[in-house]
């Protein structure tokens, strides 16, 4: 066979290589975000986590968190944190009464510390492979809400095993 006949196979076979390989990444950018939405169901949103986390550092902070606080926080607006408070009131993760204060449930404490301790992770490992602290706290914010827990417990053994 010809050097151009070889040669024009081989980018046949490249070109349907290619193909299968970008209808695998579809399937499984399709699965991913599949998967995403049924372990969320009608759970919290990553904007609902980046609420509650600041109102528990907020609260761990000073002792409490406004609405102000929020805002000044997020740098978002006030009319934008109170449709949120609501929202996060509706769901059960916080009482609000408006200028009356916000208190985080059981159940919004445990996201916001869930939440927390991802990050902790996070940015730890990124630390450990040479990231620079603020970096590192940087993507741990922009990750933190979109790991599998399987994938935080593999992480979690693989910081326990390095430390050793």
């Amino acid at each position: 066979m010809s050097n151009s006949v070889h040669n024009c196979c081989l980018v046949v076979k490249l070109k349907v290589r290619s193909r299968d390989e970008e209808e695998d990444r579809l399937k499984v950018i399709r699965a991913a975000h599949n998967t995403k939405r049924e372990a969320a169901g009608d759970q919290h949103t990553d904007r609902m986590e980046d609420y509650l986390e600041v109102i528990y550092e907020l609260i761990k902070q000073k002792g409490y968190a406004t609405a102000v606080d929020i805002s000044e926080s997020l740098n978002v607006s006030s009319p934008s944190v109170t449709k949120m408070l609501q929202r996060l009131d509706e769901s059960k993760y916080l009482r609000y009464e408006k200028y009356r204060g916000i208190n985080l449930t059981n159940e919004g404490t445990a996201v916001a510390e869930n939440i927390r301790e991802k990050h902790r992770l996070l940015a730890e490992f990124f630390k450990m492979i040479g990231v620079d602290e603020n970096i590192a706290n940087i993507d741990a914010e922009g990750i933190e809400h979109h790991l599998h827990p399987e994938t935080l417990k593999k992480l979690q053994h693989f910081i326990k095993s390095f430390k050793r």
